[in-house]
């Protein structure tokens, strides 16, 4: 919970947003985690989302992943929030984010769909 300490010394509650896939994936590596299934809205990962060239992303490195970051096809209200924790996450001893929809988390973890994030 997001607070902030007053001059006495008591801390108090104050409104802000907490990035659910950054906190989880900081709490994953700090537990040392090697793995994490991010469930999201799509199947897999796209470059050029709701484009005519849309494609979608069976595996990317950390490097590839900023790249596309970079050039902005992971929107910051969109999967950018998710592709930025996965970079973490990777960056700070994970092996493995997996990212798709609830309904192919099963099929997904074990390596038949979604997108896969990997180290290098």
């Amino acid at each position: 919970m997001p607070v902030r300490v007053t001059e006495e010394g008591t801390m108090v509650g104050v409104e802000a947003v907490v990035d659910k896939d950054l906190a989880s994936s900081m709490l994953a590596a700090t537990l040392g985690a090697q793995r994490i299934l991010d469930l999201t809205a799509v199947d897999t990962v796209k470059l050029w989302f709701k484009t005519a060239q849309e494609r979608s992303l069976t595996s990317l490195t950390v490097a590839e992943a900023k790249a596309y970051l970079a050039e902005g096809h992971f929107a910051p209200g969109s999967m950018g929030p998710e592709i930025e924790a996965a970079i973490h996450f990777l960056e700070h001893g994970g092996r493995e984010v997996v990212i798709t929809r609830p309904e192919l988390a099963f099929e997904a973890f074990d390596g038949r769909g979604g997108t896969h994030l990997y180290p290098e």
